[in-house]
């Protein structure tokens, strides 16, 4: 990697670490874009030339660690939702918990939940709008980010295997392709 490449990767990571270390103190609404590149000792022309917002910090870190999560999913299953995959979900869940429960506690959680259902559709792929499938779907994004987040919120505990064992089952059912008989 150039020179260029990893100065802008020190900026970026100087600018999201300083905003969540902000975040800790004030609300993200509260922070203003010069406290923000003073605290990440960075210009101000380092932050508009990556980020159009605070936010867009926000949403751009999401969506990088969820790309780096595609890059290590289980290739060649028939199924994204697998075992190995819901445990690699709780992996990550568990090496951001601290950045996730920031968010939690700004009220921002949203943000999350709304970059896991496009990250979901996109691996998906186009389904009809009214298609029980579709459903089905968030149904298991809504499960998955409210165990987690649960999960995440315990101090005590139990492992990422753990959690994808008691997992898994019920995904399997939220995911079946017929819908379960009344």
């Amino acid at each position: 990697m150039d020179k260029r490449k990893m100065a802008n990767l020190r900026v970026k990571g100087n600018i999201i670490n300083a905003l969540f270390a902000l975040m800790q103190k004030k609300r993200l609404s509260e922070i203003t874009i010069t406290e923000l590149v003073d605290a990440a000792d960075v210009a101000r022309a380092s932050f508009y030339r990556n980020y159009c917002s605070k936010e867009d910090v926000l949403v751009t870190l999401i969506r990088d660690v969820l790309e780096d999560f595609r890059s290590r999913i289980a290739p060649g299953q028939d199924s994204f939702y697998t075992y190995k995959n819901i445990l690699l979900s709780f992996q990550y869940f568990d090496a951001f918990r601290s950045y996730i429960l920031d968010l939690y506690h700004s009220g921002f959680t949203s943000v999350f939940l709304e970059e896991l259902n496009r990250f979901h559709e996109s691996i998906e792929g186009t389904m009809p709008s009214s298609s029980i499938r579709k459903y089905q779907l968030y149904m298991y994004i809504g499960a998955l980010f409210n165990t987690a987040m649960e999960w995440l919120l315990e101090n005590d505990r139990i492992s990422p295997e753990e959690m994808a064992r008691f997992f898994f089952p019920a995904a399997l059912k939220m995911l079946q392709e017929e819908p379960l008989s009344e």
